[in-house]
């Protein structure tokens, strides 16, 4: 039976980990908070992260008004400060967490009581995204919710990055590639 639990405690931090690795990898767009590889349910929805409403491609193909965009910068603003304190709450809980894990032997209640702080933490902090994003939302045309949900469908299609050469929101097609030993194709409006 020791041997069971010393499993579950094995799951359970090898999770806690995952999870802080996937959080302390940087920002990965939307608010700048980091989410890793997981994006939360509100952001997977809008398919778009960051500031995306100042993208002059963003703002070209879903129409949006200036009153929009200042109203969308208000919100950012607005739901910022808070979204800044619960990833710093965040973090602390999992700071609090190394230590029980050195411990030798470790302690599994208390590991399992901080996983449990942790797992508040990130939960808090998604809620507060979430609240950030439906009123965002609240701010889109029912047309312009649909056009967004149309390209992050299409991204969603083309795998994963949702890169594709053209299309909205992508970078340019490369230039074709030359074979070795083929005459250079001559500079455009050049005389042939």
């Amino acid at each position: 039976m020791k041997a069971f639990g010393m499993v579950r405690l094995g799951f359970a931090i090898a999770g806690v980990l995952l999870a802080g690795l996937m959080l302390a990898q940087g920002p990965g767009g939307g608010m700048g908070l980091g989410f890793g590889g997981h994006r939360p349910p509100m952001e997977r929805a809008f398919g778009l992260q960051g500031r995306w409403w100042n993208n002059p491609r963003v703002v070209e193909r879903l129409k949006l008004t200036d009153e929009q965009r200042k109203a969308f910068d208000d919100i950012f603003l607005a739901h910022r400060e808070k979204l800044i304190d619960l990833r710093a709450s965040l973090q602390k809980t999992e700071l609090a967490l190394e230590p029980l894990m050195r411990e030798d032997p470790p302690n599994e209640a208390k590991i399992l009581a901080q996983i449990d702080k942790v797992a508040q933490a990130r939960a808090e902090l998604e809620k507060a995204n979430a609240g950030f994003l439906l009123a965002i939302r609240a701010k889109l045309t029912t047309e312009q919710w649909k056009q967004l949900q149309a390209d992050r469908a299409s991204r969603a299609a083309e795998g994963p990055g949702g890169w594709r050469p053209g299309g909205p929101y992508r970078r340019p097609a490369p230039p074709p590639a030359v074979e070795p030993g083929a005459p250079a194709a001559p500079p455009p409006g050049a005389e042939q």
